[in-house]
């Protein structure tokens, strides 16, 4: 029975160690037909525009941080993720 709580402790400790680092799959939502969402350098308009995404963007999302008010998520493209930055978190949806 130790050995039991023992793997209990230790998967859940190992589960909540990774989960800083999992990344969740969001989409880009309510840019509007004509607009692009940002992805920036950095979490916060004062960083340089890498592209921009359209509606239906599959995005990983790393992490987010407070910014001047403003959450920002850090993400990569699903399909390159290669290409990283941050977006706004008012323009991402979970999938």
């Amino acid at each position: 029975m130790r050995s039991i709580s023992f793997a209990a402790v230790s998967t859940a400790m190992f589960i909540a160690g990774c989960a800083g680092v999992a990344s969740d799959r969001v989409m880009v939502h309510r840019t509007g037909p004509d607009e692009l969402l940002k992805l920036r350098s950095g979490p916060g308009l004062d960083f340089g525009i890498i592209m921009g995404l359209p509606d239906g963007t599959v995005l990983n999302r790393r992490d987010c941080v407070t910014e001047i008010g403003q959450l920002w998520c850090r993400v990569s493209l699903a399909d390159a993720p290669e290409v990283q930055g941050y977006v706004s978190a008012d323009y991402i949806s979970d999938i």
